[in-house]
C-alpha cells in the first residue's frame, strides 16, 4: 500500500506554472521533516526544496529559488510544490519523501525514509 503519493504533474510551456501534491498516510505524515526531489534521466535525485513539520523552515536548490514554494498542510497530510516560471530545465521526475527527524533541514536524499512514486513535470520550449 502506497503510503506517498504525488500528483499534479502534466506537460506545460516555459514560463508556466505547476502545483504538486503529496498525500501521505497520516502515521507517517507526523513523521518529520518532508522534501521534493527530482531526477533527470540516467541521474541521480536531486534536491529541490525541504519544509520541517512544524513549516518554521523551508530550504531550496539554488536553481529553484524565488520560482517555487513547497508548503505543507498537516490537516490534510499533505504537501505541495508550487512551481511557477518553469523552465525547460525543470524537466523531471519530481519525487515527495519523508525523514523521520523533526524540526530538522535535511538535503541528501539517502537519510529520507519513505518516497512516493513520482510524478513527470515536462515544460516545453
Amino acid at each position: 500500500q502506497a503510503q506517498l503519493v504525488e500528483s499534479g504533474g502534466g506537460l506545460v510551456q516555459t514560463g508556466g506554472s505547476l502545483r504538486l501534491s503529496c498525500v501521505a498516510s497520516e502515521r507517517i505524515f507526523s513523521s518529520g521533516t518532508m522534501a521534493w526531489f527530482r531526477q533527470y534521466p540516467g541521474k541521480e535525485r536531486e534536491f529541490v526544496a525541504t519544509m520541517t513539520w512544524s513549516g518554521g523552515a523551508t530550504h531550496y536548490a539554488d536553481s529553484v529559488k524565488g520560482r517555487f514554494a513547497i508548503s505543507r498542510d498537516n490537516a490534510k497530510n499533505t504537501l505541495y510544490l508550487q512551481m511557477n516560471s518553469l523552465k525547460p530545465e525543470d524537466t523531471a521526475v519530481y519525487y515527495c519523501a519523508i525523514v523521520r527527524k523533526f524540526n530538522t533541514i535535511v538535503v541528501l536524499s539517502s537519510e529520507y525514509d519513505y518516497w512516493g512514486q513520482g510524478t513527470q513535470v515536462t515544460v516545453s520550449s
